[in-house]
């Protein structure tokens, strides 16, 4: 089934990229992978993807490639933002897509609708050194610190959500001019363990919420501007007092994004989750009312409300797809009358090269 993809942040499965990140001269092909870690397609003399073509005994290789940079938009929001990138000649992956978020860079001239740069301008980044652990060390130059305070977040959450798009790249650690950072330094935002995308991103207003029984999640909302459609990640606080966090993570879904009002809530007022959640081999089942439907659709669930549930619930460790089921249909069908006849993987709303 071909699905029709919207870009974001949301995560880009690209294990192969990995090999561009050097650790010094070293290449990752020369690391041992994480243990549980996806197979990876190895590349023998040079990186080469799978879109190269052979044409006799010469080879064409792709100029470009599409890379997930997290920029900021209009409305001053994290998102990421698919952009096609020169191939470069050598494996420097990482730093590339770093480079690459820098304002006054060579993204300028690329930049999508309402989107701009984070890190300040003129910043170099001088080292990119992951670690076996999923511990990647970026050393930036002095002018990284030429920001200011309500940036500082911003700059945090673009770097990490950009570098752990690469599924071996767990946590980011800073360096500045070869030196430790263990503060943030214009506020002071501690990252002395690293910073990972469980410390979120765009994160909501918490004064309603326990924080003790809660659990930061990452939830997926669209938005548009001048026609640039795409979707935003917002970690919300949502209260586990029950046992099915699964359901717990839906009913906030269906309650909307709060007090984020530069995003939509796609799904209607009466839509409601029926029965108990269930996770099997990696496929979440749900099963929700009439009124998670199109109004008078005769099956058809908006694709909007469909990405907005798998891009968030995969994001939950475990769960690879999910099964959308609904009381009396027999057939769910999406805006273009394709029948899901098969759990869906948030790989049906991104690019779907793979490398």
């Amino acid at each position: 089934m071909h699905k029709r993809g919207i870009l974001i942040t949301g995560s880009i499965t690209m294990a192969i990229l990995l090999s561009g990140c050097f650790q010094g001269e070293q290449s990752l092909e020369d690391m041992d992978p994480p243990q549980n870690a996806e197979p990876v397609d190895s590349l023998e003399n040079g990186e080469k993807n799978e879109d190269e073509s052979v044409e006799g005994e010469g080879t064409a290789v792709n100029e470009t490639v599409p890379r997930e940079l997290y920029l900021v938009d209009a409305n001053g929001m994290v998102a990421a933002q698919t952009i096609e990138l020169p191939n470069p000649e050598s494996k420097e992956v990482a730093s590339q897509v770093l480079e690459y978020l820098v304002k006054g860079g060579p993204v300028t001239s690329m930049l999508p609708n309402g989107f701009q740069a984070v890190l300040p301008e003129g910043t170099q980044i001088l080292g990119v050194n992951l670690q076996e652990d999923g511990t990647i060390v970026v050393d930036f130059s002095k002018e990284f610190e030429d920001y200011e305070a309500k940036e500082e977040l911003q700059i945090l959450e673009s770097i990490t959500h950009t570098l752990t798009q690469f599924e071996n790249v767990n946590t980011v650690q800073l360096q500045i001019n070869g030196h430790e950072v263990k503060e943030m330094p214009v506020n002071g935002t501690p990252i002395g363990e690293g910073y990972s995308r469980a410390n979120g991103i765009n994160v909501t207003d918490t004064d309603t919420v326990d924080l003790i029984n809660s659990k930061a999640v990452t939830m997926y909302y669209p938005t548009e501007h001048n026609k640039n459609r795409y979707y935003v990640p917002v970690t919300q606080y949502v209260e586990t007092k029950d046992e099915d966090m699964y359901a717990s993570i839906v009913q906030s879904l269906l309650e909307g994004p709060g007090f984020n009002t530069n995003v939509q809530h796609v799904f209607n007022p009466s839509a409601l989750l029926t029965g108990e959640t269930k996770l099997s081999d990696g496929v979440l089942n749900l099963t929700f009312n009439e009124d998670i439907l199109v109004k008078d659709g005769n099956g058809v669930i908006s694709d909007e409300v469909m990405e907005t549930i798998v891009r968030t619930l995969t994001e939950q460790d475990g769960i690879e797809a999910v099964d959308v089921k609904v009381e009396n249909i027999e057939q769910l069908v999406n805006e273009n009358g394709e029948t899901y006849e098969e759990p869906v993987t948030k790989q049906q709303f991104i690019p779907s090269e793979k490398l």
